[in-house]
């Protein structure tokens, strides 16, 4: 069956690609895009401080939340018909955040766009893994302007969201997405083959354990951040959604048709693919979170230079990803390519721990950003190929699903813990209020390279590498 799609797509496959890179860009652009109009927003919809993260927030639970369903419902009933359901609710539920009137409204269009993003995601990489599957060289290559697209979409996002937000207004944020959605519609018949729908039933107890308790441990984690880890608030929701996932994996066991078929984690890699990706998201999200607030806060950086600021990221990551990566994992195999990769970004996160008050841009965030940009090439690029390469075809959207959750999960939680240690160590410096505020961002640099130290660690112990 992989080898028939193939033959059909096979002539626009580097177009299709480009569009299904796109819709990747996008999806991961919608928490980054409004990060610099939140001031904006609260001012205009009346948000509270403590109320104004669900912007952010409502997206990110519904998204990490639904993307294994997203993956089982684009195996059953079509990549491309997923995919563009998933597009459609995008793009309406933008519509409707930008035109938002008040809180509840904007909260609740947020949250069915990330419902959206859960659908496009798994679908869009699956259909990657079906037109480049047969030959491993190009996959890689494929693979490569995938990473590049997601990663672009964060750094790029916060730049584009500066400028709308200061040429026109934090609306057009939001209603942005409504003439590229539908650009994304008009271009999917044209180059994404159809698909078949596969006979198969969808596993409902399992879809609503998983969904509850990734949407419970998802939103546990990012309200530690305002309430602390031993609130009942935070660790309710916690308690609730270890149960249902153990649930979840009782209920995989017993199923004829499981929601996410244990078996697959047999796949060569796949395990630990999905464990590195959990890692390097946890170093390189918060990274980028923490370097913005650095250049604003303590750089004194106004908010659209401080995103201008980031665009090498984005840039850098281009040249390295597709000329560099694919190139030095062909050589040197996945193992060893990952676990330079992340030494690189380990080494950037200790580089950037050591900034200080009168720091200036070039030598204190320029060239360490070149360095996480490199690290983090390389070893997205064969952490990525480990988590889905080796899974079958009639897999490729739950191997997809299980990627996008590992890396959404891995955002959260490591952007949790390390806001957490930067809030514990600011308060412990005295007198200069300023000082104060770097030691926790150093804090939180330091210990975000340590998690990349234990990505290099697991690429040496755990994942199997040849150089094909």
């Amino acid at each position: 069956m992989l080898s028939q799609s193939q033959t059909i797509v096979q002539p626009n496959r580097w177009k299709a690609l480009a569009l299904l890179a796109f819709a990747n860009f996008l999806v991961m652009m919608d928490t980054a895009i409004i990060q610099v109009a939140l001031p904006a927003i609260k001012n205009s919809l009346g948000y509270t401080e403590a109320n104004l993260q669900w912007v952010m927030n409502a997206f990110l639970i519904l998204f990490g939340g639904l993307l294994l369903l997203g993956g089982r419902l684009a195996d059953l009933f079509g990549h491309r018909r997923i995919f563009m359901w998933g597009v459609s609710i995008l793009t309406i539920a933008s519509l409707f955040a930008g035109l938002a009137w008040n809180e509840m409204s904007l909260n609740v269009a947020r949250a069915i766009q990330g419902a959206g993003s859960a659908m496009i995601a798994p679908a869009a990489l699956s259909i990657v893994m079906i037109l480049f599957g047969a030959n491993k060289k190009e996959l890689g290559k494929a693979l490569a302007f995938w990473g590049l697209s997601g990663a672009a979409g964060g750094s790029i996002g916060i730049v584009l969201g500066g400028v709308l937000t200061q040429l026109l207004s934090w609306r057009w944020t939001l209603l942005f997405y409504v003439p590229v959605g539908i650009f994304v519609l008009i271009m999917s018949p044209r180059l994404l083959e159809k698909g078949t729908r596969k006979v198969g039933r969808i596993d409902y107890a399992g879809a609503i354990s998983v969904t509850a308790a990734l949407i419970l441990i998802v939103y546990g984690i990012v309200t530690a951040e305002h309430n602390g880890w031993q609130a009942l608030s935070t660790l309710l929701p916690l308690t609730i959604g270890a149960i249902l996932f153990f649930l979840f994996i009782f209920i995989q066991v017993f199923r004829k048709e499981p929601l996410m078929p244990l078996g697959i984690f047999r796949t060569p890699n796949l395990a630990a693919g999905n464990v590195a990706l959990i890692l390097l998201a946890a170093s390189w999200f918060p990274l980028i979170y923490f370097l913005i607030l650095y250049l604003q806060q303590i750089l004194k950086f106004e908010p659209f230079m401080a995103a201008m600021g980031m665009l090498p990221a984005p840039v850098l990551m281009a040249i390295f990803m597709v000329v560099l990566a694919e190139k030095v994992m062909a050589k040197l195999g996945m193992k060893v390519t990952m676990f330079i990769g992340f030494i690189i970004l380990g080494i950037s996160g200790l580089l950037f721990s050591g900034n200080t008050v009168n720091g200036h841009y070039w030598s204190d965030v320029f060239i360490p950003l070149l360095l996480a940009a490199l690290g983090n090439a390389l070893a997205y690029l064969p952490a990525t190929t480990a988590a889905v390469s080796e899974a079958k075809s009639e897999e490729s959207g739950l191997a997809s699903g299980i990627y996008n959750t590992t890396y959404q999960v891995g955002s959260a939680v490591g952007l949790a813990i390390l806001v957490s240690i930067a809030a514990a160590a600011t308060p412990a410096i005295g007198g200069n209020q300023l000082v104060a505020l770097n030691e926790g961002y150093q804090q939180a640099f330091f210990w975000g390279g340590m998690v990349a130290f234990a990505g290099a660690l697991l690429a040496l112990l755990f994942v199997r590498s040849s150089k094909a």
